[in-house]
Parts: C-alpha cells; structure tokens; sequence
C-alpha cells in the first residue's frame, strides 16, 4: 500500500478540526468518533458519530462529516478525509487518535470520490493513503467514472 508519511501542515490541522469537533461533543458510548474532511476548494467540514440504541441505526462520524458538506456544496469533490477516536473514561493512554475508516465510510467516500485521500493510521505517526488503496477490487453498478 502506497502511504505518504509526511503529513503536510494542512492534513495536521485536518486532524486537530477532527479531534476538537470530538472534543467538543464527546459523549462516553453515544459519541466518540469525530472526523474532518476537506473539499477540493479546501473548505474544512466536521462531524462526530451519532450511535443509537439500534446498532443499524448509528451513523459514522465521516458520514456526518460528507453529509454537511453536500448540504452546504453539493459535489465539491473530497480532497482529504479523516477520522479519529477519542479514548474511553478508563483508558490509561487518553490522547484521541487517529482511526481508519470502517468498511462502509470507505465504501461511501470511495463513491464520492474515487480521487479522495484518507489520512489513516501507520504506526507511531499517521499516513496519507488514496481512498481506492483501503478497497482493492471494489464493486461497481457500471463503468468508472
């Protein structure tokens, strides 16, 4: 898997609008998930996750994240995505970290944009993946668009 260690200033403060919208809306079991995703044109858009007592029901905090995006642009591309974890009440390390995308939001930011990048854990630092890395031999209804 191609994977850019060097994080530019822009994917770091990608990161910190990540972690603050977890900060802010930080609710034990119901939010613990915050993501960022910057458009093309480089606005920066926000999201936490919205969990519900009927699993099936919870929506991932990058979908949130790419649902405001559409509301306020429409199709404005996805240059850069990401998404991290605050840590539970009890866990000894309580720094928020940086998490990959599950298999639904890959498959969600791969149909917005097959062109979109995902900052996505590597090891001690976080790392710079295209979006079509994270789903080799993905499904498509017809031809590439």
């Amino acid at each position: 898997m191609k994977r850019s260690a060097k994080l530019s200033e822009a994917d770091k403060e990608l990161i910190a609008a990540a972690s603050t919208a977890i900060k802010r809306r930080y609710r034990g079991d119901w939010q613990e998930v915050g993501a960022a995703l910057r458009t093309r044109s480089g606005k920066i858009f926000t999201g936490v996750n919205l969990d519900a007592y009927l699993g099936r029901m919870a929506v991932c905090a990058e979908a949130v994240a790419l649902g405001r995006a559409v509301v306020d642009l429409g199709d404005a591309g996805i240059d850069m995505i990401v998404a991290v974890r605050h840590p539970p009440p009890g866990q000894k390390d309580r720094s928020i970290a940086v998490v990959s995308p599950c298999g639904a939001c890959r498959e969600l930011i791969f149909d917005y944009d097959r062109q979109a990048r995902v900052i996505v854990p590597n090891g001690t630092s976080p790392a710079v993946v295209p979006i079509g890395e994270l789903l080799p031999n993905k499904y498509s209804r017809g031809p590439e668009r």
